[in-house]
């Protein structure tokens, strides 16, 4: 399946348009907390059409892509306890608090390990990067450090492809292209043996 693939051709049309820097931000923003195609698919032909800009595109992604993944946070909070009292209607809100709360121990005492899986998640351009900012606000990961993993995993991103820009130029889209399947669904992959790791922990 060429899930990868053909979002990004997809979005190539979407790069050639007048208002690319502000179709950039807009799905960087939305892509942290809902919707499924990764900013890099603007991103590096961007990036590619004026390379002296590359890392200026980087920061507006990184920065849009923050104040999404506060969104997401936020509606992963207050969505949860509004929808409290229909859960606990149908009888299933006592189960889901028991796993909150199992989540909220093994944050307290394996804070590192959380750590290192919302770091992946941002790291890795695909779904669960939304159930991740979602989670957290549930399950009340802090503020600060959430937002840092999210700065480090998703600048890692964008300014790792902005210095290939810089140094390879066509070739490193053209490397993008050639891998891109691979390269999303190995992280993917990496990803959730972390998530095991972590829930697996004693």
């Amino acid at each position: 399946m060429r899930l990868f693939a053909s979002l990004y051709e997809r979005a190539i049309v979407w790069v050639r348009h007048r208002h690319a820097v502000r179709y950039l931000a807009g799905l960087s923003f939305v892509e942290a907390f809902i919707f499924p195609i990764m900013p890099e698919v603007m991103l590096a032909p961007m990036m590619l059409a004026e390379p002296r800009k590359a890392f200026r595109y980087a920061n507006w992604s990184l920065l849009f892509s923050l104040m999404g993944s506060l969104v997401g946070y936020a509606l992963g909070h207050f969505a949860f306890e509004a929808l409290k009292p229909a859960l606990d209607s149908m009888h299933l809100l006592a189960p889901i608090m028991k796993g909150v709360a199992d989540l909220q121990a093994k944050m307290q005492s394996h804070a590192l390990g959380l750590y290192v899986v919302l770091f992946m998640a941002a790291l890795q351009p695909v779904v669960p990067m939304k159930f991740v900012t979602w989670a957290s606000g549930i399950v009340g990961v802090p503020v600060l450090p959430f937002l840092l993993c999210v700065l480090i995993g998703r600048g890692k991103r964008v300014w790792l492809l902005a210095l290939l820009v810089r140094l390879f130029g066509e070739r490193a889209e053209q490397m993008l292209r050639k891998h891109i399947e691979w390269i999303g669904w190995a992280v993917i992959v990496i990803l959730v043996l972390l998530a095991l790791w972590w829930f697996l922990l004693r």
